[in-house]
């Protein structure tokens, strides 16, 4: 503890700290350009988003969790796939990766609830940080690991539609 407070403003900076941090995190990441978010590729090891589905259960309880995406204007709602056009599902890509790293940022700031707590409640926050942000961030990874899924899916099905139209060559009118 590096700031000494009264016990009313700990408590309140506990309180408060962690909804206005996320909030105002949400806002922030939705105003950033949507090019500044480019998502690379999954690790091996979850195998396409099925290792959160065996090993965590994660299509029983990921929607019960809040999208905050399209809280803010210009802001990107992620409860469902709204629509299977390529672009759309690029976007939806770019956007798992956008509530990534808002969560990922969010915990990366709780050593700020270090300055005016002892390191009993430092513990306390950070595992509120990690329950709060933890599913979350395994949500946008499994969502996205799906949406590639379904990516390359198109691809490899309009490769075939143009393998076909190039060998039945050109329709000629007679």
């Amino acid at each position: 503890m590096l700031i000494e407070l009264p016990n009313g403003w700990t408590w309140f900076l506990n309180l408060a700290g962690w909804p206005v941090l996320q909030l105002g995190l949400s806002w922030a990441f939705t105003k950033l350009p949507g090019a500044w978010f480019r998502p690379g590729r999954l690790g091996r090891w979850e195998g396409e988003g099925r290792v959160y589905e065996r090993t965590l259960g994660i299509r029983r309880w990921k929607d019960r969790l809040p999208d905050a995406g399209g809280w803010w204007g210009g802001g990107f709602a992620k409860r469902a796939l709204r629509d299977a056009d390529p672009v759309y599902v690029e976007r939806f890509v770019r956007e798992t990766w956008r509530g990534e790293l808002c969560h990922w940022c969010a915990l990366a700031c709780a050593p700020v609830f270090f300055l005016w707590n002892p390191w009993w409640a430092d513990v306390i926050m950070v595992g509120y940080g990690v329950a709060a942000n933890l599913p979350c961030i395994l949500v946008q990874r499994y969502n996205r690991a799906r949406l590639q899924r379904l990516l390359t899916t198109f691809k490899t099905s309009r490769g075939r539609s143009e393998n076909r139209s190039s060998r039945t060559g050109p329709s000629r009118a007679t």
